[in-house]
Order: structure tokens, then C-alpha cells, then sequence
């Protein structure tokens, strides 16, 4: 193994904190190295190199799923209601599927959820722009406002006025799937590297996840102290996500992927493809 640490991206949000919470960082001294952003840069930075592995759009692995595997059993999913991919919108959304949409700059997987639900099932043709994540300033000119992570979360518990349509529940109630947001990938090159290396990481993640969730009121109690809300309120937030990637949630991904290729936003369909100790399965459809 080189003298490098494997460089890890973590997103700066909520979402992901169940198995992140407990993640021994320290037991890997200089082998693990932490890097925390939006989940826009977390997505260019393993499209670089910069960074090796860890949760990115879901959308992103489609994009690069011929240099990226995907770690089994982590993900951020939802049945139906996610909480933090919100649109806010004027009037229903058959009613706005030909309007102005402003999209948060933050995140691939949800602003293409948000053209497959308008695009494929509303028939729409919205016209989009990219903004920074502040309500106020997207409805100033726009019909809907889609918001994701922290800043739905918190946009969600204000006197706004809008319509606000949950992206999972709407996407669960269209197709019957499950919804992935996140995945968790690794460079394909990374893998002969450092093979026992990511199997301690990838160990090491499942037993956070699992104390994470047996146990979430660290969690809990933390995200009321940085970003505000009732323990209960995080409670559900937490409990409502499911962190587990198998089967079901592969079927929905592939579901996802192939309406994206339809729809031009992706070059074609991506393979499948997840990591085990010493092999790489390639998921059938």
C-alpha cells in the first residue's frame, strides 16, 4: 500500500449522519483522510481522483459508472417520504410542469428527479435555472423551487405559503420504487490498491450505520443543537431513511437510470455494478 491515505467524501448533510456517526476515524491514523462537501463536489471530486470513495448522487454513479462500484448494504433511500427533497411550488404541479423551475445547485440525483416527474409523467417542459439554496430568492421569479438536505429541512419549517411536494413520496406513488439518493462508490482503480484497506472501511461503515440507528440519540440531540427542530421531528427524519442497499433499492436505481436515458439525461442506461470481497457483481435487470 503507498504512504497515501485514501481520501473519503462525506456529505455535509444530515442525511448521511447514521453512518457517519460512529465511523472510528480514528482507528485508521493516516491511512483515511475525511472530506467533507456538498454533494455537487463531492460528485467532481471523485470524477477527478481527489477523492476515492464515499456517498455521492446517485445520479453521478450513472455518469461514471464504468470507473465507480458501488459499496453494498450503505445508501441513502427512501419508500416515500425523504423530508429533505422538497419542491415548493404556486399552484399543482401539472399546473407548473411548463413553468419556470429554479433548481439548488447542490445535488445531480434530485433536480433529475425533479425533470423525470415533470418531464416524463407531467409531459411538461419546464425552464430551469441553477440558484444558490435560499427560498426566498428562487420564488422571486420562478413557479417551483426545488431544495434539498438541510436547507429543505429548514426552508420546510417556515411560514412560506407554497404547495411543497416530498420528491421520494411523489416518485414512490408514480413507479412503486424505492428512491436512492445517495450511493456509496468507489474507484474502480482504488479497489486493486487497496483491497484490505476497503474491506476494513466497508466493515467499518456498517457497524456505524447499525449503532447509528439502534441508538440515534446522539444523532438526535446533535442535530437539534446545529440546525434546530424537536427531538421528535429528527427522531422521524431518521427513522423514515433507510441506510441499507440491496435488491429492492437496486431495482429502483435501475428504474431511476432508465427513465434518465430515455429523457436524454444520461447517455444510456448504466450497469449495475456492486462490490464484494474479492469479486464485483454486475446486478441483473
Amino acid at each position: 500500500m503507498s504512504g497515501h491515505p485514501i481520501r473519503i467524501g462525506r456529505i455535509n448533510y444530515t442525511n448521511v449522519w447514521p453512518i457517519f456517526y460512529h465511523f472510528p476515524i480514528e482507528r485508521f491514523h493516516n491511512r483515511v483522510e475525511l472530506v467533507q462537501q456538498v454533494p455537487a463536489q463531492l460528485n467532481r471530486a471523485m470524477a477527478d481522483g481527489t477523492v476515492a470513495m464515499g456517498p455521492i448522487s446517485s445520479f453521478a454513479y450513472g455518469e461514471h459508472s464504468d470507473e465507480y462500484v458501488l459499496l453494498p448494504d450503505l445508501s441513502v433511500s427512501a419508500w416515500g417520504k425523504v423530508n429533505s427533497i422538497l419542491l415548493f411550488h404556486r399552484r399543482p404541479l401539472q399546473e407548473i410542469a411548463d413553468g419556470k423551475v429554479a433548481l439548488a445547485n447542490t445535488s445531480a440525483t434530485s433536480t433529475n428527479l425533479l425533470k423525470i416527474i415533470l418531464e416524463h409523467f407531467h409531459h411538461g417542459k419546464p425552464q430551469y435555472t441553477s440558484c444558490d439554496p435560499c427560498l426566498e430568492e428562487m420564488m422571486r421569479e420562478a413557479d417551483a423551487a426545488l431544495l434539498i438536505g438541510d436547507d429543505a429541512i429548514k426552508a420546510g419549517w417556515t411560514d412560506h405559503g407554497y404547495q411543497v411536494t416530498d420528491l421520494g413520496e411523489e416518485w414512490n406513488r408514480l413507479t412503486g420504487h424505492w428512491m436512492s439518493f445517495a450511493v456509496w462508490a468507489i474507484r474502480e482503480d482504488e479497489i486493486d490498491r487497496h483491497p484490505e484497506l476497503i474491506k476494513e472501511i466497508y466493515e467499518s461503515f456498517v457497524e456505524s450505520k447499525r449503532k447509528g440507528l439502534s441508538d440515534p440519540s446522539g444523532m438526535i440531540g446533535q442535530a437539534v443543537a446545529a440546525i434546530g427542530g424537536t427531538q421528535a421531528y429528527w427522531k422521524q427524519y431518521f427513522g423514515q431513511l433507510t441506510y441499507d442497499f440491496g435488491p429492492a433499492q437496486w431495482a429502483g436505481l435501475a428504474h431511476y437510470f432508465g427513465l434518465a436515458a430515455e429523457l436524454g439525461l444520461l447517455r444510456s442506461s448504466p450497469r449495475i455494478r456492486i462490490w464484494g470481497e474479492n469479486t464485483v457483481t454486475q446486478v441483473k435487470e
